[in-house]
């Protein structure tokens, strides 16, 4: 027997594994911090990846507009932007040349000391720091799939664009980072809806870029907007840097994947019937629109017709106004993945993601929402992993196979086709 100890809210729970289901448990393989975060910086802006040096690059240039990451990301920009602002200098830039656009995409617009906390305090009193503002866009042109890109004025008006993240899994965009900046990071409402609407199109999901849709329309859209330079900080588990990719939008963006794909990404010679898997705890289960990252990657490991047992306290309940309405209004698993194709809505459009899930697994709940609400949603509640895996167990019999996922919302798992 097995006894393996799992994250929920700010604590731990136990479940125990009889040894001959356990197919394995899921971690991921960090990479070592880099010894010296600004001399990797450093290194990574004079040696691009299929681009000239930022300092060569941005001479000449009076406008620049460097998109940053807002405060719903992990991205370490106190520590990427010093070195980016010094090599802009180096090129002849004043302080007065550049700006900092942070990119809400769809959320809310943060406050000054917010603004300050992410980009630093030097930083912030040198350089000029404004949130994008989703009604002040303009066309700059269609990508071949249809979708109008209209970008916060700023920022195409801009004679020099550098865009700054950082690399994860993305549920459907394959990865974050590279021109994410630009869409959904500064674009218009029709513009984030237009592009997030492939997401339920053939090719749309974690660790994919590649004949992705929704990726290859936000790389459209990065390049019609002009993006110059962009770079990407790679963290592993413990939010440290472990490697920092620069230049081209594309190529370096495409380099800094297999980074990920090293820490996170584990193949599997086949699916499982069972997979436990726990979201991370707090807040990474705080809500259930934020525990879907965790569902989705499970997913990718369990046969059609098996479980998952999900461990997401969900303290704040479904954490979305619009996702809830949906997820409560369904009648079925299938109406919200109709209805995002008849109105595409964003919130909403994690509903019809969720119930694609539910479609084809059944997802055992350990949460703290109620029973009732839970089997609103289409899925089981259950006090424990334990209680959910045991029910499992007898459901899918003595031979069965169990995969446990303790940090689901970072690890994916594939089988090849």
């Amino acid at each position: 027997m097995k006894k393996i100890e799992l994250k929920y809210k700010d604590s731990e729970c136990m479940i125990e594994i009889p040894d001959k289901n356990l197919a394995g448990i899921l971690n991921s393989n960090d990479l070592p911090e880099v010894k010296n975060a600004d001399e990797e910086i450093i290194h990574a802006l004079e040696n691009p990846i299929e681009s000239k040096p930022l300092c060569e690059l941005a001479r000449g240039k009076h406008n620049i507009v460097i998109l940053v990451s807002d405060i719903t990301r992990p991205v370490p920009s106190y520590i990427l932007l010093p070195p980016i602002i010094e090599e802009l200098i180096r090129s002849g830039a004043d302080y007065d040349n550049i700006t900092i656009v942070f990119g809400l995409g769809y959320h809310r617009k943060q406050t000054k000391e917010e603004m300050e906390k992410l980009v630093g305090h030097s930083i912030y009193n040198k350089v000029k720091c404004i949130n994008h503002d989703i009604d002040d866009c303009i066309n700059i042109g269609t990508t071949s799939r249809g979708t109008p890109v209209d970008v916060f004025r700023p920022v195409a008006e801009a004679d020099f664009i550098i865009a700054t993240g950082n690399l994860e899994f993305h549920y459907k965009a394959g990865y974050s980072g590279g021109n994410k900046a630009v869409l959904p990071g500064v674009c218009s409402k029709r513009t984030i809806e237009s592009n997030h609407i492939m997401m339920i199109k053939p090719g749309t999901m974690p660790g994919k870029c590649e004949k992705n849709p929704m990726r290859e329309d936000i790389d459209e859209a990065g390049t019609l907007a002009g993006v110059d330079f962009m770079v990407n900080a790679i963290l592993n588990s413990h939010k440290k840097i472990v490697k920092v990719v620069a230049g081209h939008p594309i190529k370096a963006h495409r380099e800094g994947t297999q980074y990920i794909d090293k820490m996170y990404k584990i193949k599997l010679k086949k699916k499982v019937d069972i997979v436990v898997a726990s979201c991370g705890g707090y807040p990474k289960d705080i809500n259930l629109y934020q525990s879907q990252k965790g569902l989705e990657n499970a997913s990718y490991a369990v046969k059609d017709g098996g479980s998952i047992i999900l461990l997401a306290e969900c303290k704040d309940g479904l954490g979305e106004k619009l996702f809830e309405e949906w997820m409560i209004k369904a009648k079925n698993t299938h109406e919200p993945v109709k209805w995002i194709q008849e109105n595409f809505m964003l919130g909403a459009h994690k509903a019809a993601v969720i119930c694609t899930v539910l479609e084809r697994i059944k997802v055992y709940l350990v949460s703290s929402m109620s029973d009732e609400i839970v089997k609103n949603i289409f899925m089981h509640p259950v006090k424990s992993p334990q209680e959910g895996l045991d029910i499992a167990l007898k459901e899918y019999g003595e031979n069965s196979s169990v995969l446990v996922i303790p940090y689901a919302n970072s690890v994916l798992p594939y089988v090849e086709d």
